[in-house]
């Protein structure tokens, strides 16, 4: 979608990646070495990712979610408590990780970046998730309102990339007038995708998966670096070129998500828990969640038979399943509909499941996932 979408071939082209090892293999530092000027701890793939690519040689990043864990369910040791404590920059999106949260508010509450206080989050829809049918996310919407993945969507000015200048309900084009009762088998839907006694993880209002979107990854990005820059002020202009490096390589990812994905049979995407919706609200499709936004939910048999008889209805051909998540489910609603399962990878950590080995390969792997499984031409 977002056919209008254009990128700077000079942006783009021009820009390359500092290719540091911060490839998720967890549980402790990655990045530079022991002359390092910063050290930032984080607890998410993504943002250990963001991290080690804005501050190069010059930070330490240390991440707290071991390889191939859950991170949803990090729980901190006290070597770990002493990490967050000593380190620089605290780096985190609050309502993701329960432990990572109370941990900055009582050791690092002065030495901490919240993404949520720099990004325009996400509500969570009522039940976990976030239903847009196609009529809500037309061609046009997307060309008129959707990411522009050019160096003019991302003017990042001194007064400190206000939640103004992000991204809104408005430019996504999701308002609640667009949620009308036209969209396709709402009330099985809803019945299908409750999560009705889920007691694991709360993300309270706000859904933290803010990383499947790559403009919400840039300007965070670009948030980074001048945190960065206040902590060391000698290392700013790295932090900021390598910021301008980042955000040119998610253009790229943007608008090669835009082109891949702009012409597809088909535009639901059955997901085992309710991660992707970043992405799907960016391309104009529509996220069918086997359990809601939080994974340690097990859905009941009544919503994986909803979720079945939909695949069905709608002669989806693809149930997606995670790198970290048991593919039972997905196998199941496959089996009773006549589907396949592959992969979508949320990002919340690298396995040797993952269609990639860094943020940016596994994006583009999941966008093959993607065009493969709606049949995209």
């Amino acid at each position: 979608m977002r056919t209008g979408t254009t990128v700077r071939a000079a942006a783009v082209g021009a820009a390359t990646l500092m290719m540091i090892t911060a490839c998720g293999d967890g549980g402790g530092a990655d990045g530079a070495g022991p002359d390092a000027e910063l050290s930032l701890v984080t607890g998410v793939y993504p943002l250990e990712w963001l991290a080690g690519q804005v501050g190069g040689d010059r930070v330490t990043v240390t991440q707290l979610t071991e390889p191939g864990a859950e991170p949803h369910d990090l729980e901190l040791t006290g070597r770990q408590l002493g990490e967050v404590t000593d380190a620089d920059l605290a780096f985190y999106v609050s309502g993701l990780q329960p432990a990572v949260d109370e941990a900055v508010e009582q050791q690092a509450p002065d030495t901490a970046l919240d993404v949520a206080d720099v990004v325009e989050l996400h509500p969570v829809a009522e039940g976990g998730g976030h239903d847009h049918s196609e009529e809500e996310h037309s061609d046009e919407e997307h060309a008129e309102e959707g990411h522009d993945h050019s160096e003019e969507g991302h003017d990042h000015a001194e007064d400190g990339h206000s939640e103004e200048e992000g991204h809104t309900e408005e430019e996504h084009g999701h308002s609640d007038e667009e949620h009308t009762e036209e969209s396709h088998s709402d009330e099985a839907r809803e019945e299908g995708h409750a999560e009705e006694e889920g007691d694991g993880h709360d993300h309270g209002e706000f859904d933290p998966h803010f990383w499947l979107d790559v403009d919400l990854m840039a300007e965070t990005a670009h948030a980074l670096a001048d945190r960065m820059a206040e902590i060391d002020p000698e290392g700013a202009a790295t932090y900021t070129d390598n910021a301008e490096a980042v955000a040119a390589e998610l253009a790229a990812i943007g608008q090669e998500y835009d082109e891949g994905l702009a012409s597809c049979t088909h535009r639901e995407v059955v997901v085992g828990h309710t991660a992707f919706s970043y992405l799907t609200e960016a391309y104009g499709l529509e996220q069918i969640g086997v359990s809601g936004i939080d994974p340690d939910t097990d859905p009941s048999p009544s919503q994986i038979a909803a979720i079945a008889d939909t695949v069905e209805e709608l002669g989806i051909g693809t149930v997606f399943t995670e790198p970290l998540m048991p593919p039972e489910t997905a196998e199941t609603i496959a089996a009773e509909s006549g589907a396949e399962v592959a992969v979508l990878d949320p990002l919340e950590g690298v396995t040797e499941d993952s269609p990639g080995d860094d943020y940016p390969s596994i994006m583009r792997g999941n966008l093959e996932a993607l065009t493969t499984a709606l049949e995209c031409s």
